[in-house]
């Protein structure tokens, strides 16, 4: 894993070069002191960097690789390339550069089209939700992908709809009794924290940065917004989704953040050693421990059969071996577990 990952940080690395090495030439007087006065080859070189060389190491520092990927790096670099080399040079090759808006722009349309197949299939989605006996958080999910199409932008627009449900809609809503993971932390305080600092440096740092670059400003202002009704919205979340179990199944959320189904057929053994619940988790350990003030250690690990997949923001998912897991409510989680094992073994 760690080979794996020096391996990513080595195309990195070369891409930051090409990308420094491309604006210097262009950007700065070494570079221009070096430039040729005849530079058609120069920059020929340059485009080959930005629409193949870039996107190639890009690939190879996420380490994954579709054709649509590729398609949409290229047409970035033709982008791109309109900001780094000056129109001077890049003059006779601008057809090129307008292929990458052109692109671009034949994409977003096509992500628009995704966005309205989704609206309209909102009813159906918000029927099954209601019929579902599973918290909002999951049958939401499942119901989008019954009826929607799996897409990066639907999987965005889900998360942003959720947020706004609980961020605005949600309450009205009582809590639902159950196991919780978050009454005996400061997990509400924290979130309550997060927000007054928000708050306080918008009007802090806005008025200050509106003076030297308001399009810089409005952007925080944005960020900033987003992120109080994102808090806010998982202060909901946490609150109203405390742990579900079904006959064969256990449903853990720690809001927005994330989630993730186990089966109870699923579950090899849990790990209650000191020792091992304190030290440092493993990487393929995902922890459902409420943040607070004070170091938190979870009460058990889930060692598990299979590995299973856990959704975080934005409904990217990754897979994990071990669950570890700190509730309010430590012996009736685990005694609820033990029968689930027992019953589903």
């Amino acid at each position: 894993m760690i080979a794996l990952k020096k391996k990513q940080n080595v195309w990195l690395a070369f891409l930051l070069v090409v990308l420094a090495s491309n604006y210097t030439l262009y950007n700065t007087g070494l570079g221009l002191s070096i430039l040729p006065a005849e530079s058609k080859g120069v920059v020929i070189g340059s485009l080959i960097d930005f629409v193949i060389v870039m996107p190639i190491l890009f690939m190879l520092y996420k380490g994954k690789y579709s054709v649509k990927q590729a398609i949409l790096l290229a047409a970035a670099g033709c982008i791109v390339v309109r900001f780094i080399i000056p129109i001077d040079h890049l003059q006779p090759f601008v057809a090129i550069t307008w292929a990458g808006f052109v692109i671009e722009g034949s994409i977003i349309l096509l992500e628009i089209l995704l966005i309205v197949t989704f609206v309209r299939y909102m009813p159906k989605i918000l029927a099954d939700v209601r019929l579902s006996n599973l918290p909002d958080l999951f049958s939401f999910s499942k119901a989008v992908e019954k009826h929607a199409p799996r897409n990066l932008i639907i999987q965005m627009l889900c998360a942003d709809f959720l947020m706004l449900y609980y961020a605005f809609a949600s309450w009205k809503r009582k809590e639902r009794s159950g196991l919780t993971l978050h009454k005996s932390s400061s997990y509400i305080a924290f979130q309550i924290m997060l927000i007054h600092g928000i708050v306080i440096e918008t009007i802090g740092i806005h008025w200050w940065l509106h003076e030297k670059s308001m399009v810089l400003s409005i952007i925080l202002l944005i960020l900033n917004v987003y992120s109080v009704i994102f808090f806010i919205a998982d202060m909901q979340a946490v609150r109203l989704n405390p742990v579900h179990v079904t006959a064969d199944k256990l449903y853990l959320s720690l809001g927005l953040m994330k989630r993730a189904e186990i089966r109870f057929d699923n579950i090899e053994a849990l790990i209650e050693d000191k020792h091992e619940l304190e030290g440092k988790l493993s990487k393929d350990t995902i922890d459902f421990v409420a943040r607070d003030f004070d170091e938190a250690y979870p009460q058990l690990i889930l060692k598990l059969k299979e590995p299973i997949d856990v959704t975080f923001m934005l409904g990217i998912k990754k897979k994990y071996h071990n669950v570890a897991i700190k509730a309010d409510q430590k012996q009736e989680l685990k005694t609820i577990l033990v029968q689930g094992m027992g019953v589903n073994s």
